[in-house]
Order: C-alpha cells, then structure tokens, then sequence
C-alpha cells in the first residue's frame, strides 16, 4: 500500500474503448468507465479538495468522519481531431457510513485545448492515455515550440446526507508554451465560486510555472 493511500485494501478496475481510431495519429474517440471499491483506513474518512492550486487551503472538506466502505464510479470521453482535444470526466462517490446518511458525493470536469502550432497530442493505447504535448519546432531548434490554448471548467460537491463539505466549480482560461518536450510554461487565470454553510464566495487566480523534466 502507498504511503499516502487513504485506505487499508482496494480494488480498481478501468476500462478503455476506442470505438473511433482509423487513425491514431489524428482523429480518435476514447470512452472509458472506472471502478473502486475500499475500505477506508481506521474505518475513517476525509473527502477534501484544494482550488486547483497547491499553495491555497481546503476550499471543500467535510471533515474526517465514520466509514465503513466506499463505492466510486467514474466515466471518461475524450475526442481528438488534429490539434484540437475535447474531454471530460466524471466520478460518483457512495460511502456506507450509517453515522453520516450514507452520503454520496459527485464531481467532473470538461476541457477543451487546441494546438494553435498546429501539433496533434500523442495518445498511448496500451494505457489509454494522453502524453504530454511535443512541438514539430523546438525553441532550441529555431522554432516557435508548441502553442496550446485550454478552457476547462471543473465542479465538486461534498454536501451530502448530514455532511456540509461544501461545493467549489472553477473555469481556468490557459496557455500553454512547449518550448521543447522537456521545457513548457504555463499561464492561467482561474475564476472560482465556493458554497459552504450557506455563505458564498469568490476567488480569481492568476498563476505562471514552469516546468522541467528530464
């Protein structure tokens, strides 16, 4: 078991179908479904999320109650025409905690980006997955790199049976640059609402990184 798993035994399952893949190097349609089924470590669990950030606080937390197991279901599309890559996900969460109501929790996200320079996001079937972009004109080779435009809106809801863990939806406008498969900047703008304890608020984040990878 991980360190940081939250649970003493689980089984996961995930299963991928490409029912549109004529041509894997450009137009391609992924559907996926997942399951997992746990037993929560001490017979104690904690639901939480941050905003998308990782300096920021628990925006979402219902606080460490009893639990018995957890059931959770997942579905995943993802469509892919060229440079232009469209997805989403979404999870359902039951937990059997007699305490609590036996609540259930939901959340998902939908994006959609496009390679303005053109370049087509590889896709690895033996794992039905995305791979990081890669320019066709590194920075370091004279070129532009790759230029990725992404809009992605993102909603969790931990309000369920007699918890009040709250609810946070966010839409983060961002641009990637791919200066080389090793090198990529990332600007984004986030706007966030939160819902808890009938109080609302909100929150506009402004974030630049860099990342590096060997």
């Amino acid at each position: 078991r991980e360190s940081f798993s939250t649970m003493d035994n689980e089984e996961v399952a995930r299963v991928a179908w490409l029912p549109i893949r004529s041509d894997l190097g450009h137009t391609l349609l992924h559907l996926g479904v997942s399951l997992r089924h746990g037993q929560p470590e001490d017979d104690q669990l904690r639901p939480r999320s941050r905003s998308e950030s990782f300096q920021a606080p628990y925006v979402v937390d219902t606080g460490v109650f009893s639990a018995d197991s957890i059931d959770m279901g997942g579905l995943e599309a993802y469509y892919r025409r060229g440079p232009v890559l469209i997805g989403s996900e979404v999870f359902v969460q039951n937990v059997d905690s007699a305490s609590t109501g036996n609540p259930g929790f939901n959340g998902g996200e939908v994006f959609v980006t496009w390679n303005v320079t053109g370049e087509t996001r590889p896709y690895k079937p033996a794992g039905g997955y995305f791979l990081a972009v890669s320019p066709s004109r590194p920075v370091g080779k004279g070129g532009p790199g790759a230029i990725e435009l992404v809009l992605r809106y993102s909603d969790i809801d931990l309000d369920a049976g007699t918890l009040r863990g709250g609810r946070f939806k966010r839409i983060t406008p961002m641009v990637n640059w791919h200066l080389s498969d090793n090198i990529r900047l990332e600007f984004a703008y986030g706007y966030g609402e939160h819902a808890r304890f009938d109080l609302t608020g909100k929150t506009r984040f402004f974030t630049m990184r860099t990342q590096f990878t060997l």
